[in-house]
Parts: C-alpha cells; sequence; structure tokens
C-alpha cells in the first residue's frame, strides 16, 4: 500500500515559462515491482489512464490510446528509460517523469507532470493524483474501493480550492464526461 505525505497531493511551481505538478508517494515493495508497475502492459492497465504503444528505448516514438475512447489517441516520445529508477516521457504535450529512491522498506516515487497551460493544471492534478492512489492497489494486489472517475472527482475540488482558478479554468474533455457520467443528464443533452 502507499505510504506518503499525509495528503498525497501534488505540490504545484512554475518552471521555464511552464507549470509542474510533482507528487511524492512511498510505495511498501521493491523497485523491480514498483518499475514493473510503470513499464508492463498489464500493470499499466491497472493505474495509467492509456495504453503505451512502443518501444522502451530512449529515443523511440510513443502512441497512447484511451481504452474507452475518452480522448483522441495522440504521440510522444521515450526520453529517459534507465531500469528500475528514472523514466521519462512526452505524454502529448505534457511531460512526465518518474523518479524511484530505494528507501527503508518503500520505494518513494516521485512523479511530476510539466504542462504548456495552466488552465487543466487542477484538473489534470486530481487525474494523476488518482492515477498514483490505483498505482498504489496495484503494487499491493489490492482491488481499490471506487473507481478511476470516483476518485477523480473526490480529489478534483481540493485541487481546483489548493490551485486556484487560473489553473481550473479547463474541465475534462466532452469523451470523458460521456463515458463517465454518474447517470445525470446535463442540459445540452436533453
Amino acid at each position: 500500500m502507499t505510504i506518503s505525505d499525509p495528503d498525497g497531493l501534488g505540490q504545484l511551481e512554475r518552471v521555464d515559462g511552464r507549470v509542474r505538478v510533482t507528487f511524492t508517494r512511498r510505495y511498501r515493495c521493491s523497485a523491480p515491482k514498483l518499475w514493473r508497475a510503470l513499464t508492463e502492459p498489464e500493470h499499466l492497465a491497472a493505474w495509467f489512464p492509456t495504453t503505451i504503444e512502443g518501444e522502451w528505448v530512449a529515443g523511440a516514438r510513443l502512441h497512447f490510446g484511451f481504452q474507452n475512447g475518452e480522448a483522441p489517441p495522440f504521440d510522444g516520445e521515450l526520453l529517459v528509460f534507465e531500469p528500475p529508477s528514472l523514466l521519462e516521457f512526452r505524454w502529448g504535450d505534457e511531460l512526465l517523469r518518474f523518479d524511484l529512491q530505494p528507501r527503508p522498506e518503500a520505494v518513494e516515487l516521485t512523479f511530476s507532470a510539466t504542462f504548456e497551460e495552466l488552465g487543466k493544471v487542477a484538473r489534470d492534478g486530481a487525474g494523476w493524483h488518482a492515477c498514483l492512489d490505483l498505482l498504489g492497489y496495484e503494487v499491493a494486489g489490492r482491488v481499490p474501493p471506487w473507481s478511476p472517475p470516483d476518485r477523480w472527482r473526490e480529489v478534483h475540488p481540493t485541487y481546483v480550492d489548493r490551485f486556484g482558478p487560473e489553473a481550473s479554468a479547463i474541465g475534462p474533455p466532452e469523451e470523458w464526461e460521456r463515458v463517465h457520467r454518474t447517470g445525470a443528464v446535463r442540459p445540452d443533452e436533453r
């Protein structure tokens, strides 16, 4: 299971004209086990929002697809691949970095997502928060007590409050809303 700071929330910072959300989580497992969860398709399917197609070689082109059609597929590039400690890739227009550090009885994962656009940071920060929670369940071999969309809905208001209105200007894509609706009919669907 995950052991981390009390709230497990991402921290927002501005870096070279971009914005970055950084999470630090500790997982009670070995570095190789966490690395497999970050790179092997059967483990990625449990926590990562897309499939990843391509070679695990620095410089390789990657292709990402949403299993439920929440958004169109897109491309990226594997930038750093240093098993079992460092993984970095371009995920569309975002830069994702996974840095693993062994600690007593755990592995500390520092995950950062760097964005061009401030307006979607609360939305995507909440999404990455939910994904990292799912990753904890995956490495523990447990089933989460909620669905990923439900977890996002639970933590999203915290990120809106934490990061402010400028970082909350862009909500979920329409495709995501259609796939993960809660049963409520939106006014534009009547």
